[in-house]
């Protein structure tokens, strides 16, 4: 990418977002995103790794809740477009299959709407997700979700960039009454309690960006899913026996580094 921007866009200050497609390979970030993932990456090179993974995580989600029978997803804080987007995999499994994209990066949302081509089945929207009543209202979500039925929501890589004076808890929870019985609400996050020193690192490092890092507990993370029954082996790492598909990979190396992959924490709820 060039550093010419969008209106209203500063090339010069990074983005969590690109940064995030950096550690993905991809091109549509500026300098100074690159700049600063560097800066992560020079205390946590396994990041671009563990990036892909998380990629690859999302698809295999995704797949899961196709199989449960969901056609509907809520894709929050959805980032570039990368390989195996949410619709790409929903329409593997259910061509008929919604999906509706929100981020409040104008370059995102740019991107997003340039690779959508069927806005009947696929949407991208601009907004900001810790205002739920705002996204649920706007008439692309009306549009294309039917609340009274199941939706997924997914929350990938995305509440550890929401510091707790924006009240990540009361605005997950307004997802949640949201949904009906039956929907589902997945969250991958950074722990922060199990490299405390690294994570605290990282945390300085995003500070330069527009989006803090703000790794939580367990209990922390757990406590976003509310009454939703967690499915087993409730909130995983990518550690352990007891972690299996589609949270792992059976078929697939998983990470060699205890310590890193212990710094993953992925959920899938079901409203009962």
């Amino acid at each position: 990418m060039t550093e010419q921007a969008p209106h209203g866009v500063d090339p010069h200050i990074p983005n969590a977002a690109r940064m995030y497609d950096f550690f993905l390979g991809g091109k549509d970030n500026f300098k100074a995103d690159r700049d600063l993932a560097e800066l992560v990456l020079s205390v946590m090179p396994e990041i671009r790794e563990g990036t892909k993974q998380n990629r690859a995580l999302i698809g295999r989600v995704v797949q899961y809740l196709c199989e449960q029978g969901i056609t509907q997803f809520l894709d929050l804080g959805s980032g570039l477009p990368a390989q195996e987007n949410v619709h790409e995999v929903a329409h593997r499994f259910n061509p008929d299959a919604h999906v509706v994209y929100v981020d409040n990066d104008p370059v995102v949302a740019a991107h997003g709407r340039a690779l959508l081509a069927d806005p009947s089945r696929v949407t991208m929207v601009e907004a900001d997700v810790r205002r739920p009543a705002e996204v649920l209202a706007r008439p692309e979500v009306k549009a294309l979700l039917d609340f009274d039925r199941p939706v997924a929501v997914l929350m990938m890589f995305l509440l550890h960039l929401v510091p707790d004076e924006d009240d990540p808890q009361k605005f997950v929870a307004a997802y949640r009454d949201a949904l009906a019985p039956g929907s589902y609400l997945a969250i991958t996050h950074v722990a922060g309690d199990a490299a405390p020193a690294v994570t605290q690192r990282i945390s300085e490092f995003y500070r330069q960006a527009n989006s803090p890092f703000c790794p939580r507990s367990y209990e922390e993370v757990a406590s976003f899913f509310g009454d939703f029954e967690l499915i087993p082996p409730g909130l995983a790492t990518g550690l352990g026996p007891e972690v299996v598909w589609p949270f792992a990979d059976l078929e697939a190396t998983m990470f060699l580094d205890e310590d890193f992959a212990r710094l993953g924490l992925a959920g899938i709820g079901r409203k009962p």
